[in-house]
């Protein structure tokens, strides 16, 4: 039996820096690898889940050169938790603007969760700079979706959960928690953010994956990290992540001829397979992998191990003048 691969080796990143984006944004970006090896780009989750050290580990070092950043309002980048100039497009602009940093004509697009939606949003616009597309836990943003985890769905199956993502909204505003959330998270009240934040994204991280995970469940306790993921995604639902609704299923003529894979959870609750089985029907030339026994989170042991297959598949060698 083929053993499941898992991630390589703590790694620093070579470089680090603040990129001045505009609009009073800096955004946190930080390359690891080999200067000089197969460009690639990570895209994180949440909206507002930053990066972390784990997700530099994805990719074989001696043979890729990795770039990560923080999206605009959260991880290192700054303001903190701003969801001013802050869009879908506006990241897609900023992806362009490291791209130029970079120095690369075409790179790998690696994406889970809304990293899947925000890659297939800038793949969809720059195909010619995109040379292979690795998307996990597909997420569309359509309002189907945003209602199946916010309204009647995966409240189903985690009801006690879902009471205690009701029990800070009075009774006459749970028809639309959506809405709700939105009025508390960006109100004057600075510990009714903070309340609704940690609230908002004990949800999201306690019903990620196939059995509980107390790393993850224990995100939403850092006010810092909630207040970010809470406020920017509630913004990007808000507002339907300034798409129209199933745009990007509809566009995904524009991904033929990009090689790429999907790799999604059977069990996933936030991001049901059914999104990722029709991205696959409009994109044929990606590989699919629904891997069973598996939730949402990129660290389940049958979606990490197609993970590191894929970035091992497209790895490039590296040339022997190419620095270090």
């Amino acid at each position: 039996m083929t053993a499941l691969r898992t991630l390589y080796p703590p790694i620093e990143p070579y470089e680090t820096g603040l990129l001045d984006v505009g609009d009073g944004h800096h955004v946190y970006y930080e390359r690891v690898g080999t200067r000089g090896g197969k460009p690639a780009l990570f895209l994180h989750g949440g909206p507002g889940g930053g990066i972390s050290p784990s997700h530099r580990r994805l990719f074989s070092p001696d043979h890729y050169d990795v770039l990560l950043f923080d999206q605009r309002g959260c991880g290192q980048s700054t303001p903190h938790a701003s969801i001013d100039d802050n869009s879908t497009w506006h990241l897609v602009a900023d992806i362009e603007r490291l791209r130029a940093l970079v120095g690369a004509e075409k790179w790998l697009v690696f994406g889970g969760s809304w990293g899947s939606t925000l890659g297939l949003a800038y793949a969809q616009k720059y195909p010619q700079h995109v040379s292979e597309l690795v998307l996990r836990g597909i997420f569309m943003v359509t309002k189907a979706e945003i209602d199946w985890f916010y309204r009647h769905g995966v409240s189903e199956v985690f009801p006690e959960k879902f009471a205690m993502l009701q029990a800070p909204i009075p009774e006459a505003e749970r028809g639309d928690l959506v809405a709700a959330y939105h009025r508390r998270l960006t109100g004057a009240d600075p510990m009714a953010r903070v309340a609704a934040a940690q609230a908002w994204t004990r949800w999201e991280c306690e019903t990620s994956t196939l059995l509980p995970d107390a790393a993850l469940a224990a995100l939403w306790q850092d006010e810092h990290y909630a207040l970010a993921f809470a406020r920017l995604e509630n913004h990007y639902f808000t507002h339907g992540a300034w798409l129209e609704d199933g745009q990007l299923l509809r566009d995904a003529h524009r991904l033929r001829g990009i090689d790429g894979v999907i790799v999604h959870g059977r069990y996933d609750l936030p991001c049901p397979a059914k999104y990722a089985h029709a991205l696959h029907q409009a994109w044929p030339e990606a590989d699919f992998h629904l891997i069973d026994g598996a939730g949402h989170a990129y660290s389940e042991p049958g979606i990490l191990d197609q993970l590191i297959r894929a970035t091992d598949r497209f790895a490039a060698p590296v040339s022997p003048d190419s620095g270090s």
